[in-house]
């Protein structure tokens, strides 16, 4: 009996081993699957590339990585500023013009420009006092005769005028040192400028990219392609300038060959063909009133060229899709006046802030005393933009065009 129940025992204790034993026999399972992968891993070696690829670069995290567009300036000056002195032919690179000397004013146009109608060249003021002692030389590469050091020129206005600034407030000689102006300087001042194209461009440029602004002008350029517009029209608008005014017609040999369509080809076409260009509705039917304009009359080169700027405003901002803010950039950076401020720049009032020394940032988060409809002076209030711009009369538009450079607006398009 005894020996049965030992023999049980000793049979059961023998049998212990493979029992916990057992239970470890499922793990080579996991081994063979881990093996399986090691094969498949080996035998797949080759075109592992192709099939590794395509799981790191996952949509999520594409997502996340990616960096949003930066956001668009604070003020849309710089898009709209782009074309406003660009030509239909600034796609052609072209030798800089020379610079020529003209006596200036910084309250009037001295930017050359270019009749609508014609190939004409309009000035507020002559080349030079003329001479006729001598013939046959060009006016455009003769130096001023009579001129003193006190006398505004092209060539020195831009000097006289950051004169000014600096003398009006100390603090402006570090942002003129480091960032000069061609916008006003003698080469800037020597381009021409066709005031239709200029306007025309900143009405398509509303609201949109400066590529998208660029990219529509260029279509509606494409419209009127026709060999005539590449040679000297006959001026049809010589009655803009009667003869012995200030903004005398230069003659035909310093035509500019044309490459933007004239008012009156314009109005030639109707609304849906000039919509074909990416216009919407309402941007053709203001190019279209614009060019109306210019062909009975009542806006001329002559007029741009010599009027004051307060009946400049009212006749430009009496066109439909003319605003304030677009005739004030018109009148700066396409006339090259000099005594221009935007009270309504959202740009110039944050810049304006910067240079007295105020954290933008707070009142940018809201830190400000603007709310509501005055939320939009919440850097600076009106009154005191125009209380300090007032001082550096009259080479506001100088001064503004610096007030952009404080936050290191990017202006670089406006030249």
């Amino acid at each position: 009996m005894a020996t049965r129940r030992s023999a049980r025992l000793s049979a059961l204790a023998a049998a212990q081993p493979n029992d916990t034993a057992a239970p470890i026999l499922p793990p080579p399972a996991p081994a063979s699957k881990s093996r399986k992968r090691k094969v498949s891993i080996e035998d797949k070696e080759p075109s592992s590339s192709s099939t590794i690829e395509p799981q790191l670069p996952s949509t999520p995290q594409k997502r996340k990585v990616s960096k949003k567009g930066a956001p668009p300036p604070a003020t849309p000056t710089p898009a709209a500023a782009a074309l406003l002195s660009s030509s239909a032919a600034g796609a052609q690179k072209k030798p800089k013009p020379a610079a020529v000397s003209r006596l200036a004013d910084p309250n009037k146009t001295n930017a050359p420009l270019l009749s609508p109608q014609t190939s004409r060249v309009v000035s507020s003021s002559p080349i030079k006092p003329r001479d006729d002692t001598e013939e046959g030389v060009s006016p455009s590469k003769e130096p001023l005769r009579n001129q003193t050091k006190d006398d505004i020129t092209t060539e020195n206005i831009l000097e006289k005028a950051c004169a000014h600034l600096i003398a009006v407030d100390p603090r402006m000689k570090p942002l003129i040192d480091k960032h000069p102006c061609r916008i006003f300087s003698p080469e800037g001042l020597a381009e021409q400028i066709d005031p239709f194209e200029s306007l025309v461009s900143s009405i398509i440029s509303q609201q949109v990219s400066g590529a998208a602004a660029k990219s529509i002008k260029g279509k509606f350029v494409a419209l009127f392609d026709d060999p005539s517009l590449d040679q000297d029209q006959d001026d049809e608008d010589g009655k803009d300038t009667p003869p012995g005014h200030p903004a005398e017609d230069q003659p035909s040999s310093k035509r500019r060959k044309r490459r933007f369509p004239t008012p009156s080809l314009v109005l030639q076409k109707d609304l849906p063909t000039l919509r074909t260009a990416g216009l919407s509705q309402r941007k053709a039917e203001y190019i279209h009133g614009l060019a109306s304009k210019f062909a009975s009359g009542e806006l001329s080169a002559s007029l741009l060229a010599s009027a004051p700027y307060d009946e400049l405003v009212s006749k430009l901002v009496a066109v439909r899709g003319l605003g304030l803010w677009t005739v004030e950039m018109f009148a700066c950076f396409a006339l090259k006046r000099m005594d221009v401020f935007s009270l309504g720049d959202l740009g110039v009032q944050r810049g304006m802030a910067a240079f007295v020394g105020r954290d933008v940032k707070k009142l940018k988060n809201g830190n400000g005393k603007g709310n509501g409809k005055d939320k939009k002076w919440k850097y600076m209030s009106e009154g005191e933009m125009k209380e300090i711009s007032e001082r550096f009369r009259p080479y506001r538009s100088l001064f503004m065009w610096y007030m952009w450079r404080v936050e290191e607006t990017d202006v670089s398009s406006m030249e």
